[in-house]
């Protein structure tokens, strides 16, 4: 009886001794391990922290004073891991890590008894002074098990709250800028990229658009813009709207980052009178899950209404079925009322990288193949639509191949209220020849779901020739475009690009130089100048585009280069020239961008019976020609066609891409006639915004 006793009372003496006893206790250092109140060993804690730091840290010369935010880690051996440090420049942040490295080990933090990991974040202001302190913004975080309430909390839950809390979340370190996610393409974003990335003998592959940031950071030090464009701010709300992603979490294999976003603008055009707008919201977000997926989305619901010759263009692509009209490179529009057009927009991928050489991609988007301001390989101008990728790099050569379904949404080709589907595989090979030479080669071919076949698995291989498997299916059953592009780089600044396009290669039309209509080709010559004249990221651009009447479109109408009424290469479609200099400048967070567009363009007449094609519309049957030879560019209802823009802008966010921006657009078009299809006049429009910039969205049509 008396041993039973005993034990019961031994028992229940344990029992409450470890109700009374604090579970967590914080880092130990050597001079603090005879504190025992919890209070007393924290602030101990942070006051040898401080005198360590002191000794080990040496301030660059030259440098002013600053605040830097410093999150850390105390591992289950004691050891002090920086993890993420936001300082004034890089060479505080350099100092800083050195001086964590010089840290001594000590006692690791504990939870219930057992030595465990504990992450803090401490603001502090350099250089450090003797007798200092910390700016302690939050508590230290702890990620293993809360506290447990009672004997019977613990013994029932213990396992499951500590696994809720070791789901980390909170060691997200700008993972994004070393993924394989995609770099929303963004001229005024990219323009700095490629001055890196065309250096002479460096490897890189810049004509295939979106990059991503992995590839990119292996050219441009991602990570240095971004810590060079950082403001000097303690407060969450401050980095948030400054500095960093509105949402940020990762754990030892998975990020995400996630922005709010807007594309607000308000203008005027004058020429029509026109109070212009557009207000639109969005969501974006990026993520990884281990090393090999990625992906990323964003979801835009947008109304506006734009300047008259932009809102005459999107009545003219209307679609089957009573919607008003299609807004070019964004899709089909809603009627808002009051020339309002409620227009959404959704893209999104899934990318697998199987090994270091592959990339796989599931997604709708938009693409680019080029190295110029236009394309005529494949652009973005049109709206965003399925497809699935696969890319190679290896040695010198980068292969894509793209799979694609796209639509025609016109009243004589849609049935059963449903839009005719269509499907386009494209295959790009470049090739950099020389360190200065790159060469690239593409085929695509579109065909139609005629004859029940769907996806035609002819054309899944992605190595074959293509026309050869045109002429198996038919010469009607597909439309076969070949080219080749290339880019030379005469020095680290200045490279030459351009581009050769082959709709219907006929060589004695080409040979002979009749004017035949079967001479459907087109051609780019472009020249860049990065860094012009020693000025840090000035970019010039002068390039030249032409392409011949009736290019780009097909006998049969479906299978013109075209996606939902948009063109899947220049806007402009066919039977022009253009000439197009650029000037991009980029200062801190400042931006500028002026840009002058001169040219001639063909429409059809549509005057006096005249109902004839000469060329220009890809949307038209090369049936209808208006001769078999003395084909030229302009024919037609020739438009000689001016365009300016100035815009001006300063960068808010880097993160998310936020800016806020002044715009100026000047543009005439003079055409012969007047008709349903184009109409004379001169445009004066004014824009003021703010805008999340994830794609290109271009008004020079």
């Amino acid at each position: 009886m008396k041993i039973r006793c005993a034990v019961w009372a031994f028992l229940f003496s344990g029992v409450f001794a470890i109700a009374q006893t604090e579970l967590e206790r914080f880092p130990v250092f050597e001079s603090c391990a005879t504190i025992t109140t919890s209070d007393s060993l924290q602030a101990c804690f942070y006051n040898q922290l401080y005198e360590a730091l002191y000794t080990a840290y040496e301030h660059p010369e030259k440098t002013a004073a600053s605040k830097a935010t410093v999150r850390f880690e105390v591992d289950r051996q004691g050891n002090f891991q920086p993890i993420i440090i936001d300082g004034s420049s890089q060479e505080v942040k350099a100092a800083l890590f050195k001086a964590f490295e010089q840290l001594p080990i000590i006692q690791p933090a504990q939870y219930n008894a057992s030595p465990t990991f504990m992450q803090f974040i401490v603001n502090v202001q350099l250089p450090l002074q003797p007798q200092g302190s910390f700016y302690l913004p939050q508590a230290p975080v702890n990620n293993t098990a809360t506290r447990l309430q009672g004997d019977q909390d613990r013994i029932a839950f213990a396992k499951a709250n500590n696994n809720y809390t070791a789901a980390i979340s909170n060691k997200y370190v700008n993972q994004e800028l070393s993924s394989s996610a995609n770099i929303p393409f963004s001229y005024q974003r990219y323009h700095r990229y490629e001055a890196a990335m065309n250096k002479i003998g460096n490897n890189a592959h810049t004509a295939v658009k979106p990059y991503t940031f992995q590839y990119v950071s292996q050219y441009f030090d991602l990570e240095e813009e971004r810590t060079s464009l950082l403001k000097d701010v303690d407060t969450w709300l401050g980095r948030k709207f400054w500095n960093e992603h509105f949402f940020e979490i990762a754990g030892e294999d998975y990020w995400l980052v996630l922005d709010p976003g807007v594309d607000l603008q308000l203008g005027k055009d004058t020429g029509e009178n026109i109070n212009t707008f557009n207000n639109t919201r969005l969501v974006a977000v990026n993520g990884g899950l281990g090393k090999q997926i990625t992906f990323g989305a964003t979801i835009q619901e947008s109304q506006g209404r734009f300047a008259e010759y932009f809102n005459r263009e999107i009545r003219q692509r209307a679609p089957d079925g009573g919607n008003p009209g299609i807004v070019p490179g964004r899709g089909i529009a809603e009627d808002g009322g009051d020339n309002i057009y409620d227009y959404p927009v959704a893209t999104g991928y899934v990318n697998y990288k199987p090994s270091k050489y592959f990339d796989l991609q599931l997604g709708h988007g938009q693409h680019f193949i080029g190295d110029g301001y236009r394309s005529l390989v494949l652009s973005d101008n049109s709206q965003p639509f399925p497809y699935f990728k696969v890319n190679a790099k290896f040695w010198k050569l980068d292969y894509t191949v793209l799979y694609t379904s796209l639509r025609d949404v016109r009243p004589e080709v849609t049935a059963d209220d449903s839009f005719l589907t269509k499907y386009m595989t494209h295959h790009y090979l470049s090739w950099n020849v020389t360190k200065r030479l790159t060469l690239g080669f593409f085929e695509s071919v579109l065909w139609q779901n005629d004859n029940g076949r769907g996806f035609d698995f002819n054309y899944l291989n992605p190595l074959i020739f293509y026309q050869t498997i045109e002429l198996q299916t038919g010469s009607r059953g597909g439309n076969a475009l070949l080219g080749i592009t290339g880019k030379y780089k005469f020095t680290d600044r200045v490279t030459a690009y351009g581009q050769l396009v082959l709709d219907e290669f006929a060589s004695e039309s080409v040979i002979e130089g009749n004017g035949s209509y079967q001479n459907k080709s087109g051609y780019q010559l472009g020249l860049k100048y990065q860094n012009a004249f020693a000025v840090p990221h000035l970019m010039l651009q002068a390039e030249y585009n032409r392409v011949r009447p009736y290019t780009f479109s097909h006998n049969t109408v479906v299978l013109n280069y075209a996606n939902s009424n948009q063109a899947l290469a220049h806007p402009w479609g066919a039977s022009f020239y253009e000439a197009i200099l650029i000037a991009r400048y980029t200062k801190d967070r400042w931006y500028g961008i002026a840009k002058a567009i001169v040219g001639e363009r063909g429409f059809d007449v549509l005057q006096n019976g005249d109902d004839a094609f000469y060329g220009g519309n890809i949307y038209r049957s090369e049936d209808d020609r208006i001769a078999d030879n003395g084909n030229e560019i302009g024919q037609g209802n020739n438009a000689s066609f001016s365009y300016a823009q100035l815009e001006a802008g300063y960068l808010i966010n880097p993160a998310s891409n936020l800016k806020v921006y002044g715009q100026f657009i000047y543009r005439n078009i003079d055409p012969q006639f007047d008709n349903a299809r184009v109409q004379g006049a001169t445009t004066t429009w004014f824009n003021f915004g703010i805008r999340t910039d994830i794609s290109n969205w271009s008004f020079d049509r």
